[in-house]
């Protein structure tokens, strides 16, 4: 057997701070990389042709970090249960090299290459968290239970120390001209496009991808932006957020990094409203574990709600309803900016995505799942545990202590955009209207039908009404 260890990518597309692929490299210089493109995931109908461009491009990226650090990536077009093992075996690997999920496809898969590789004798280095800052057993409650609330989480999450970044993969040995070979024989792939791939993104993509993109999008995010970030991370047409989202979906930087970095913002912060910007950004990191906790911890969360009086609540879900609110013509302007926005770039700011859920869920009363699959047909940065949490928590379905939370989509427009330039960049028949009437969203029919602007599709004060009436009937019929 060879020294030749495989390293396989899938939400770890770089090269520094990786723990799994440092753990490779202590153990033999020789290190390969390999990613496979997994039918099992891409022929799912919530892939979003943002999304897929963008990993594409972090593919090329980390192909480029391999060649400079000496090896190379490898690229597999198959289901990796069999991909990954055949190619390990046929390359004499003594191991294979990766960091654990917590999505439920995922862990699943991951057992079955382990069985795979035992068969065939080749190590496996399991159980290795690189996308968290704690793994799912570190963070327990006093009973020794998965936390379901994020404050307790919070507390418990942030008293425990840190691990600091791990050493870049350098120095390596690549495979032999005769491995190379073999490789090829056993399906190893030039990498395809996004469009070979079947997915079309002809627009230019929001986020640069890449490791040395996300690097430099961290630098300067907390070297400015993150002091201000407590006031500005809510006004959608501020550029207040780290839009890193993306980057830590695909692991393009490490989270130690990241961290790493809030450590070093507190040190040179010389205000205290600096030092709570900085705070507030650490939690909103603490809520991306939280949600990943959460769903390693409760898988069930994939398919349905957390809470029993929303397991079978009777969604309205009219379809004509739900394509307005896919196509930004709900007669809303704040939610249509929102869902235009989303439609046009791939992406939405927080703030809007927290306004479009209630709306959807409270207004419209239609099943969350509905508008968290759209979602995934649509973000560059989509991710199961985020999104989830977030359609549960905004649906009132999940892990939240305040079951009845509705957003006023006027009210929100009038906090978070009081100039109504957001809602004036995206719904753009509305630009040459009063900034009152474009935020309170009191439109006249005839100003709406002059410019082709929609009717409001249902009454926001009506059907908040009736959304809380049938919830308090779901919660009796269950007593």
């Amino acid at each position: 057997m060879s020294d030749l260890i495989l390293f396989w990518h899938r939400r770890d597309l770089r090269i520094s701070d990786n723990t799994g692929l440092a753990a490779a490299r202590e153990q033999s210089a020789k290190v390969v990389g390999v990613f496979c493109l997994d039918p099992g995931i891409l022929e799912q109908d919530d892939i979003a042709p943002a999304r897929v461009s963008y990993m594409i491009g972090c593919l090329q990226s980390l192909q480029q970090r391999y060649t400079q650090a000496g090896s190379q990536l490898l690229i597999l077009h198959n289901n990796p249960v069999t991909a990954i093992p055949a190619l390990a075996e046929a390359l004499n690997a003594k191991a294979v090299f990766w960091n654990w999920d917590v999505e439920p496809y995922a862990q699943i898969r991951d057992n079955e290459v382990i069985s795979a590789l035992k068969v065939k004798d080749i190590q496996t280095l399991e159980q290795n968290w690189d996308q968290l800052l704690h793994a799912p057993a570190e963070i327990f409650s006093g009973a020794k239970t998965p936390y379901t609330v994020y404050t307790p989480f919070w507390k418990n999450w942030i008293s425990k120390p840190k691990l600091k970044p791990v050493a870049t993969l350098e120095n390596c040995e690549n495979l032999t001209d005769e491995e190379q070979e073999i490789a090829k024989k056993t399906g190893a792939i030039k990498l395809p496009s996004a469009q070979d791939l079947g997915f079309i993104w002809d627009e230019e993509l929001i986020i640069e991808p890449g490791e040395r993109a996300a690097i430099s999008k961290l630098e300067t995010f907390t070297n400015s932006a993150i002091d201000q970030y407590q006031e500005q991370r809510n006004f959608p047409a501020v550029d207040g957020t780290s839009q890193l989202s993306a980057a830590l979906k695909f692991g393009v930087i490490g989270i130690r990094t990241v961290w790493q970095k809030t450590i070093v913002a507190l040190e040179n912060s010389n205000s205290e409203e600096a030092t709570n910007s900085i705070i507030t950004w650490q939690k909103e990191l603490a809520w991306r574990e939280f949600y990943q906790h959460a769903m390693y911890n409760f898988p069930a969360l994939a398919e349905g709600a957390y809470r029993d009086s929303f397991k079978n609540f009777p969604w309205r879900n009219n379809e004509a309803h739900f394509q307005a609110w896919c196509e930004g013509k709900t007669g809303y302007p704040i939610v249509d900016a929102a869902m235009r926005q989303l439609n046009e770039i791939g992406w939405m700011h927080n703030r809007c995505r927290m306004i479009v859920a209630s709306f959807l869920t409270k207004d419209l009363i239609i099943n969350p799942q509905w508008g968290e699959k759209y979602f995934m047909q649509k973000l560059i940065d989509g991710d199961l545990s985020a999104n989830n949490g977030g359609w549960q928590w905004s649906a009132s379905s999940g892990m939240d202590p305040k079951p009845l939370r509705i957003f006023n989509p006027a009210s929100q427009a009038q906090k978070f955009d009081a100039d109504g330039e957001y809602i004036r960049q995206w719904v753009r028949e509305l630009k040459s209207l009063d900034t009152e009437f474009l935020i309170s969203g009191n439109i006249t029919p005839l100003e709406r039908s002059a410019v082709g602007y929609p009717a409001p599709i249902v009454d926001h004060k009506k059907q908040q009404a009736l959304f809380k009436q049938m919830y308090q009937q779901q919660k009796v019929s269950m007593d």
